[in-house]
């Protein structure tokens, strides 16, 4: 690779996508973009960017390839599926901050290094939409110490911490852990804000109260102030993506005591359940609302 800026291409223009595109253009480099849905890229390309019309045509464009979907089949689909990312070469790594089954990230890798050479690296994120804008996402990584440090003069434009977990796999599973800290965290603050409703306290000032604590963490003050005010507009993540993660955290850990992550895997089914899973994350309130 030239020591010029690498040519970037990103699929997946969803709610983490759209920032994290909109930060390497304003960085200064030259990133094509492609998703399913089209009028997805309409801002993108508006902003500079160009727009492949195939993931095939992306990876053509492109020097590293990244991308952000939600699960493994669409993951699978992009890459290997008609017009696929790996039917031709070019690309040398492929940086994936998708949230999918470590078992998968490894299938997918060994595949696609076959297929055309291109080597993974799996960077799920955590931080959410605010952290996507800002910058200061914190990313896990999975994959050789050679191709992390390739890459992390891109990848540390979206980010305040990039962290090497070790081979591919890694970053998926350090990114469970991390889904069973913030999931059961958000279980938790929804919980609390409706037992200080229904004991006659103000929740809209719970992180006024606790801020410093030891009760207080970012999800805390990000998500208590939104379901005290059954906010759930502009939506920082949905519960079926939370779901989806926190299902994988039993699969993987199924010879573990898991009581918790199994309890916020119970609220999460039940909002999705009753027609919230594709909206804010914040809605899953209405469980302990009716309880």
């Amino acid at each position: 690779m030239s020591t010029q800026k690498p040519r970037l291409g990103y699929a997946g223009l969803g709610l983490m996508g759209r920032p994290m595109v909109e930060r390497l253009l304003k960085a200064g480099y030259d990133v094509t973009v492609w998703n399913r849905t089209r009028a997805k890229a309409e801002a993108l390309v508006a902003a500079g960017a160009h727009e492949a019309r195939t993931p095939a045509e992306l990876a053509a464009a492109s020097d590293l390839v990244l991308m952000c979907l939600m699960d493994a089949a669409a993951t699978e689909q992009v890459v290997f599926g008609e017009a696929g990312i790996s039917t031709l070469s070019g690309p040398s790594i492929m940086i994936d901050f998708s949230s999918i089954h470590p078992d998968a990230t490894r299938t997918l890798a060994a595949r696609l290094e076959q297929e055309n050479g291109m080597r993974w690296i799996d960077a799920p994120v955590s931080g959410g939409v605010p952290g996507a804008e800002a910058g200061t996402l914190a990313i896990m990584a999975g994959g050789t110490a050679e191709d992390i440090e390739t890459v992390r003069p891109v990848v540390m434009h979206l980010c305040q911490r990039f962290t090497h977990m070790g081979p591919v796999g890694a970053g998926q599973t350090t990114k469970l852990v991390n889904q069973i800290i913030s999931g059961c965290t958000m279980a938790i603050t929804a919980e609390a804000v409706c037992f200080a409703e229904k004991a006659g306290v103000d929740a809209t000032r719970l992180t006024e109260a606790l801020g410093g604590g030891f009760a207080d963490s970012k999800p805390f003050q990000i998500f208590a102030p939104r379901m005290a005010a059954r906010n759930y507009a502009n939506p920082l993540g949905t519960t079926n993506s939370m779901l989806k993660d926190l299902k994988t955290v039993l699969d993987v850990g199924s010879d573990a005591t898991l009581p918790f992550a199994k309890t916020a895997v119970e609220v999460m089914q039940r909002t999705a359940d009753n027609g919230d899973g594709e909206n804010d994350i914040t809605t899953i309130v209405k469980y302990f609302e009716s309880s």
